[in-house]
């Protein structure tokens, strides 16, 4: 089965094909020859990964995913969220945005959080939507080169290190993009049987 995932963002690239199973076809926008920003004007997850989903498939008349992920501090209400990408402004820089953060957790005792992903799936006109979560906590200094985003800060639940000294085998196994991901498959395995 063919699909396009509706992203520029190389490492998501990266770690989906990392994930995704033999036997579907994994088509880039870059394969597109489509370099535009896809818009995400959307005030939570759901909203932007349909938002992008929709214009993807709407242009290319492909069937098409596409995912929007951020991570949700309980002690700040849930930020960054929607705007982790961005949290320190334009453009995006994944050190000021986890210095950023790191500033606004200064004295909070509570570093509980969690990496949320959703991911929208345009399949033959219709839409559905996949979600995955990953429990953990935020460290108080950033440690580990592998991943990106806040890998650096992120301690997953049961481990005592951050998901950039992880690895991204791990991060593979247990990521909250990997848990979406696991749905949207399952889902097209089922449909596939189904037909």
């Amino acid at each position: 089965m063919q699909l396009l995932f509706a992203s520029s963002n190389v490492n998501k690239l990266i770690e989906i094909r990392n994930i995704i199973p033999s036997g579907y076809t994994l088509l880039s926008l870059s394969d597109m020859n489509f370099t535009n920003e896809l818009e995400e004007t959307g005030e939570t997850l759901e909203e932007n990964a349909l938002q992008k989903a929709r214009f993807v498939s709407g242009t290319f008349s492909l069937n098409c995913f596409s995912d929007d992920s951020g991570l949700e501090v309980t002690a700040l209400n849930n930020e960054p969220g929607v705007h982790s990408a961005y949290y320190a402004g334009l453009p995006r820089n994944d050190r000021q945005n986890m210095e950023l953060l790191l500033k606004k957790l200064d004295g909070q005792s509570n570093r509980n959080a969690r990496f949320r992903t959703v991911i929208a799936l345009v399949l033959d006109g219709k839409e559905y939507i996949f979600e995955g979560k990953l429990e953990g906590t935020i460290a108080t200094e950033m440690k580990g080169d592998a991943g990106f985003g806040y890998d650096p800060l992120f301690i997953p639940e049961g481990y005592q290190f951050t998901l950039a000294e992880g690895g991204m085998e791990l991060k593979n196994k247990i990521s909250h993009r990997k848990k979406a991901i696991s749905q949207l498959v399952l889902f097209l395995e089922e449909l596939k049987l189904r037909t």
